[in-house]
Protein backbone atom coordinates (compact mmCIF):
# COMPACT_ATOMS: atom_id res chain seq x y z
CA UNK A 1 0.00 0.00 0.00
CA UNK A 2 1.48 3.03 -0.89
CA UNK A 3 2.64 5.46 2.13
CA UNK A 4 0.84 8.39 3.19
CA UNK A 5 1.64 11.53 5.04
CA UNK A 6 -1.14 10.49 7.53
CA UNK A 7 0.71 7.28 7.78
CA UNK A 8 4.00 8.83 9.45
CA UNK A 9 1.92 10.80 11.56
CA UNK A 10 0.54 7.69 12.54
CA UNK A 11 4.53 6.18 12.94
CA UNK A 12 4.48 8.88 15.13
CA UNK A 13 1.76 9.02 17.45
CA UNK A 14 2.24 5.35 17.97
CA UNK A 15 6.09 5.79 18.83
CA UNK A 16 7.43 3.55 15.94
CA UNK A 17 10.69 4.95 14.21
CA UNK A 18 10.96 4.67 10.53
CA UNK A 19 13.82 5.39 8.10
CA UNK A 20 13.82 7.73 5.06
CA UNK A 21 16.90 7.51 2.04
CA UNK A 22 17.94 9.39 -0.51
CA UNK A 23 17.61 8.05 -4.09
CA UNK A 24 18.07 9.82 -7.70
CA UNK A 25 17.44 7.12 -10.40
CA UNK A 26 15.15 4.33 -11.19
CA UNK A 27 16.93 1.30 -10.26
CA UNK A 28 17.57 2.51 -7.16
CA UNK A 29 13.95 3.62 -6.15
CA UNK A 30 13.03 0.28 -7.33
CA UNK A 31 15.87 -1.13 -5.28
CA UNK A 32 14.59 0.73 -1.73
CA UNK A 33 11.05 0.30 -2.95
CA UNK A 34 11.22 -2.91 -2.20
CA UNK A 35 12.91 -2.97 0.85
CA UNK A 36 10.05 -1.25 2.12
CA UNK A 37 12.19 1.82 2.73
CA UNK A 38 8.80 4.20 3.26
CA UNK A 39 10.08 7.59 2.28
CA UNK A 40 12.45 8.65 -0.28
CA UNK A 41 14.04 11.61 -0.88
CA UNK A 42 14.83 13.20 -4.31
CA UNK A 43 17.90 15.01 -2.24
CA UNK A 44 19.93 18.16 -3.62
CA UNK A 45 22.56 16.37 -2.51
CA UNK A 46 22.41 14.81 -6.36
CA UNK A 47 24.51 17.72 -7.02
CA UNK A 48 27.76 16.27 -4.49
CA UNK A 49 26.96 12.61 -5.43
CA UNK A 50 26.01 12.17 -8.54
CA UNK A 51 26.15 15.47 -10.75
CA UNK A 52 30.33 16.24 -9.53
CA UNK A 53 29.55 19.60 -7.79
CA UNK A 54 31.08 21.11 -5.02
CA UNK A 55 27.88 21.81 -2.94
CA UNK A 56 24.35 21.59 -3.44
CA UNK A 57 24.27 25.45 -4.66
CA UNK A 58 24.61 24.82 -8.54
CA UNK A 59 21.84 22.00 -9.17
CA UNK A 60 19.08 23.45 -11.08
CA UNK A 61 14.73 22.43 -10.61
CA UNK A 62 15.38 21.25 -14.02
CA UNK A 63 17.99 18.99 -13.25
CA UNK A 64 15.93 18.09 -9.75
CA UNK A 65 12.74 17.71 -11.67
CA UNK A 66 14.39 14.85 -14.07
CA UNK A 67 15.79 12.90 -11.62
CA UNK A 68 12.66 13.06 -9.56
CA UNK A 69 10.97 11.69 -12.62
CA UNK A 70 12.78 8.53 -12.54
CA UNK A 71 12.64 7.69 -8.74
CA UNK A 72 8.96 8.43 -9.47
CA UNK A 73 8.96 5.97 -12.17
CA UNK A 74 10.53 3.21 -9.98
CA UNK A 75 8.31 3.90 -7.15
CA UNK A 76 5.50 1.97 -5.85
CA UNK A 77 4.88 2.67 -2.02
CA UNK A 78 6.75 4.72 -0.99
CA UNK A 79 6.04 8.44 -0.24
CA UNK A 80 8.44 11.07 -2.83
CA UNK A 81 9.79 13.91 -1.40
CA UNK A 82 11.52 16.51 -3.68
CA UNK A 83 14.02 18.51 -2.42
CA UNK A 84 13.78 22.07 -3.88
CA UNK A 85 16.77 23.45 -4.81
CA UNK A 86 18.65 26.84 -3.94
CA UNK A 87 17.14 30.27 -4.92
CA UNK A 88 13.85 28.17 -6.26
CA UNK A 89 11.77 29.66 -3.70
CA UNK A 90 13.68 32.20 -1.81
CA UNK A 91 13.07 35.06 -4.26
CA UNK A 92 9.33 34.87 -3.19
CA UNK A 93 6.29 32.85 -2.12
CA UNK A 94 4.41 32.82 -5.68
CA UNK A 95 8.41 31.51 -7.19
CA UNK A 96 8.40 28.97 -4.36
CA UNK A 97 4.99 27.39 -5.34
CA UNK A 98 4.97 27.28 -8.71
CA UNK A 99 8.13 25.76 -8.72
CA UNK A 100 6.81 23.48 -5.67
CA UNK A 101 3.84 22.65 -7.81
CA UNK A 102 6.29 21.29 -11.22
CA UNK A 103 7.91 18.85 -7.95
CA UNK A 104 4.05 17.29 -7.93
CA UNK A 105 3.15 17.49 -11.70
CA UNK A 106 6.19 17.12 -13.73
CA UNK A 107 8.11 15.61 -11.29
CA UNK A 108 5.55 12.71 -9.63
CA UNK A 109 6.45 13.63 -6.46
CA UNK A 110 4.09 13.59 -3.61
CA UNK A 111 5.63 16.18 -1.56
CA UNK A 112 8.41 18.57 -1.14
CA UNK A 113 11.46 19.80 1.32
CA UNK A 114 12.64 23.43 2.15
CA UNK A 115 15.11 24.77 4.47
CA UNK A 116 15.17 27.43 6.93
CA UNK A 117 12.14 29.25 8.66
CA UNK A 118 10.40 29.42 5.62
CA UNK A 119 7.19 30.35 7.28
CA UNK A 120 4.65 32.03 5.06
CA UNK A 121 5.89 29.86 2.17
CA UNK A 122 4.77 26.62 4.02
CA UNK A 123 1.84 27.89 4.92
CA UNK A 124 0.99 28.82 1.46
CA UNK A 125 1.75 25.61 0.40
CA UNK A 126 -0.24 24.14 2.95
CA UNK A 127 -3.28 26.17 2.06
CA UNK A 128 -2.65 25.05 -2.10
CA UNK A 129 -2.48 21.30 -1.15
CA UNK A 130 1.15 21.03 -1.70
CA UNK A 131 2.31 18.81 1.23
CA UNK A 132 5.78 20.27 2.71
CA UNK A 133 8.77 19.21 5.04
CA UNK A 134 10.99 21.62 6.76
CA UNK A 135 14.36 21.63 7.43
CA UNK A 136 16.18 23.02 10.17
CA UNK A 137 19.62 22.94 11.79
CA UNK A 138 22.87 23.03 9.44
CA UNK A 139 20.73 23.63 6.05
CA UNK A 140 23.51 22.98 3.32
CA UNK A 141 21.96 25.46 1.02
CA UNK A 142 23.16 28.25 3.87
CA UNK A 143 26.85 26.58 3.99
CA UNK A 144 28.72 29.87 3.05
CA UNK A 145 26.69 31.46 5.61
CA UNK A 146 27.13 29.45 8.17
CA UNK A 147 31.08 29.10 7.53
CA UNK A 148 31.48 25.66 6.14
CA UNK A 149 29.14 22.27 7.66
CA UNK A 150 29.18 23.04 11.44
CA UNK A 151 27.01 21.76 13.74
CA UNK A 152 23.90 24.18 14.68
CA UNK A 153 22.37 25.12 17.99
CA UNK A 154 25.34 24.55 20.67
CA UNK A 155 24.52 27.98 21.82
CA UNK A 156 21.51 28.49 23.51
CA UNK A 157 20.59 31.64 21.17
CA UNK A 158 20.82 29.31 18.43
CA UNK A 159 18.84 26.47 20.06
CA UNK A 160 16.33 28.88 20.84
CA UNK A 161 15.48 29.95 17.17
CA UNK A 162 15.59 25.97 16.20
CA UNK A 163 12.78 25.66 18.99
CA UNK A 164 11.16 28.61 17.82
CA UNK A 165 10.84 27.99 14.36
CA UNK A 166 10.59 24.14 14.21
CA UNK A 167 7.17 24.82 16.48
CA UNK A 168 6.43 27.54 13.25
CA UNK A 169 6.89 25.41 10.87
CA UNK A 170 4.57 22.86 12.41
CA UNK A 171 1.86 25.36 13.18
CA UNK A 172 2.18 26.51 9.04
CA UNK A 173 1.36 23.18 8.48
CA UNK A 174 4.51 21.20 7.34
CA UNK A 175 4.01 17.40 7.91
CA UNK A 176 7.84 16.87 8.99
CA UNK A 177 10.72 18.02 9.73
CA UNK A 178 14.48 17.34 8.97
CA UNK A 179 16.72 18.12 11.92
CA UNK A 180 20.30 18.20 10.38
CA UNK A 181 23.68 18.31 12.67
CA UNK A 182 22.07 20.03 15.68
CA UNK A 183 23.01 18.33 19.18
CA UNK A 184 21.38 15.60 20.51
CA UNK A 185 19.58 17.06 23.36
CA UNK A 186 18.08 19.63 21.06
CA UNK A 187 17.02 17.37 18.94
CA UNK A 188 15.14 15.56 21.65
CA UNK A 189 13.84 18.73 22.94
CA UNK A 190 12.15 19.42 19.44
CA UNK A 191 11.03 16.20 18.78
CA UNK A 192 9.09 15.77 22.67
CA UNK A 193 7.36 19.40 21.40
CA UNK A 194 6.09 18.54 18.04
CA UNK A 195 3.16 16.39 16.90
CA UNK A 196 4.65 16.04 13.16
CA UNK A 197 7.88 13.71 12.72
CA UNK A 198 11.15 14.51 13.07
CA UNK A 199 13.83 13.27 10.82
CA UNK A 200 17.14 13.50 11.99
CA UNK A 201 20.50 13.56 10.12
CA UNK A 202 23.47 14.04 12.85
CA UNK A 203 20.98 14.78 14.99
CA UNK A 204 20.73 11.84 18.00
CA UNK A 205 18.97 8.90 18.24
CA UNK A 206 15.36 10.73 19.44
CA UNK A 207 14.67 12.20 16.59
CA UNK A 208 11.27 9.93 15.47
CA UNK A 209 12.90 8.92 11.91
CA UNK A 210 16.40 8.56 10.73
CA UNK A 211 17.46 10.02 6.71
CA UNK A 212 20.68 9.32 4.79
CA UNK A 213 22.17 9.96 1.72
CA UNK A 214 21.84 6.16 -0.04
CA UNK A 215 25.61 7.02 -1.07
CA UNK A 216 27.15 7.29 1.98
CA UNK A 217 25.07 4.35 3.39
CA UNK A 218 26.37 2.20 0.46
CA UNK A 219 29.91 3.24 0.99
CA UNK A 220 29.72 5.01 -2.74
CA UNK A 221 31.30 8.16 -1.65
CA UNK A 222 35.34 8.39 -1.78
CA UNK A 223 37.06 9.90 1.45
CA UNK A 224 35.95 9.88 5.08
CA UNK A 225 32.37 10.55 5.87
CA UNK A 226 30.67 12.96 8.51
CA UNK A 227 30.30 11.56 11.57
CA UNK A 228 26.68 11.15 11.49
CA UNK A 229 26.89 8.34 8.46
CA UNK A 230 26.99 4.51 8.92
CA UNK A 231 28.68 2.39 6.27
CA UNK A 232 26.19 -0.16 5.33
CA UNK A 233 28.23 -1.78 2.77
CA UNK A 234 31.41 -1.27 0.70
CA UNK A 235 29.74 -0.62 -3.24
CA UNK A 236 32.61 1.59 -4.34
CA UNK A 237 35.24 -1.30 -3.57
CA UNK A 238 32.74 -4.26 -4.84
CA UNK A 239 32.29 -1.97 -8.25
CA UNK A 240 36.23 -1.58 -8.37
CA UNK A 241 36.95 -5.14 -8.11
CA UNK A 242 33.78 -5.91 -10.85
CA UNK A 243 35.38 -4.05 -13.41
CA UNK A 244 38.84 -5.03 -12.37
CA UNK A 245 38.23 -8.19 -13.22
CA UNK A 246 35.93 -7.71 -16.57
CA UNK A 247 38.97 -5.69 -17.69
CA UNK A 248 41.14 -8.79 -16.91
CA UNK A 249 39.14 -11.07 -18.58
CA UNK A 250 38.75 -9.08 -21.75
CA UNK A 251 42.51 -8.62 -22.02
CA UNK A 252 43.12 -12.25 -21.30
CA UNK A 253 40.19 -13.54 -23.99
CA UNK A 254 38.64 -14.99 -21.45
CA UNK A 255 35.19 -12.55 -21.92
CA UNK A 256 33.08 -13.27 -23.76
CA UNK A 257 33.38 -17.31 -23.32
CA UNK A 258 30.66 -19.49 -25.45
CA UNK A 259 28.17 -19.43 -22.97
CA UNK A 260 27.71 -15.58 -24.29
CA UNK A 261 27.95 -15.87 -27.40
CA UNK A 262 25.27 -16.44 -30.32
CA UNK A 263 25.71 -19.28 -32.97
Amino acid sequence: MPVTIQDLRGFKARGERFAMLTAYDFPTAQVLDEAGIPVLLVGDSLAQVVLGYDSTIPVTVDEMLHHTRAVARGTRNALIVGDMPFMSYQVSVEEGLRNAGRFLKEGGAHSVKIEGPQIELAAAMSERGIPVMGHLGLTPQSVHLFGGYKVQGRSEEQADRIRYWAKELEEAGAFALVLECVPAALAAQITRSLSIPTIGIGAGPDCDAQVLVINDLLGLTDGQPPKFVKRYADVRTLIGDAAKRYASEVAAGEYPGPEHSYS
